[in-house]
C-alpha cells in the first residue's frame, strides 16, 4: 500500500522558517516525481512545488517562488519542503503529493499526481 505521511506542520511566527517532511513507502520513490500542495480554508488546492524524480528539476508557484525550496532525498524516501519568510498567507494544510512513474514530467495540476498524503497544519501568526 503507498502511503505518504507529512510531518513537520506547527505554528509559527511571520518571518519564521519551517522545514516539512515527507516520508513515502509503498512505492519505488525514486520512480517518482513529487510535488507539494496546500490547501487553506475556503480556498481551492494550490501548487506550491514540484521536484523530478533524481531531484535535479524544480518548479514553484508564483506565491513561493524565492521563500520555499522542495528537495528530495532518494535513498531516504523522504521529499522535503524547506520554507523561509513564512507569511500569515502561507497558512493551509499542506499536502505532499507522488506524481508519474513512467513520466518524469513535475505537473501544477492536482492531475498530475497518483498518490496523496492526508496533510500537515502549517499556521503562519502575523
Amino acid at each position: 500500500q503507498v502511503q505518504l505521511v507529512e510531518s513537520g506542520g506547527k505554528l509559527v511566527q511571520a518571518g519564521d522558517s519551517l522545514r516539512l517532511s515527507c516520508a513515502a513507502s509503498g512505492l519505488a520513490f525514486s520512480s517518482y516525481p513529487m510535488g507539494w500542495f496546500r490547501q487553506a480554508p475556503g480556498k481551492e488546492r494550490e501548487f506550491v512545488a514540484a521536484v523530478s524524480r533524481r531531484g535535479v528539476t524544480t518548479d514553484y508557484g508564483d506565491s513561493v517562488k524565492g521563500r520555499f525550496a522542495i528537495s528530495k532525498d532518494n535513498a531516504k524516501n523522504t521529499v522535503y519542503l524547506q520554507m523561509d519568510s513564512l507569511k500569515s498567507e502561507d497558512t493551509a494544510v499542506h499536502y505532499c503529493a507522488a506524481g508519474s512513474s513512467y513520466y518524469d514530467s513535475i505537473s501544477r495540476e492536482n492531475s498530475g499526481y497518483s498518490y496523496w498524503g492526508q496533510g500537515t497544519q502549517v499556521t503562519v501568526s502575523s
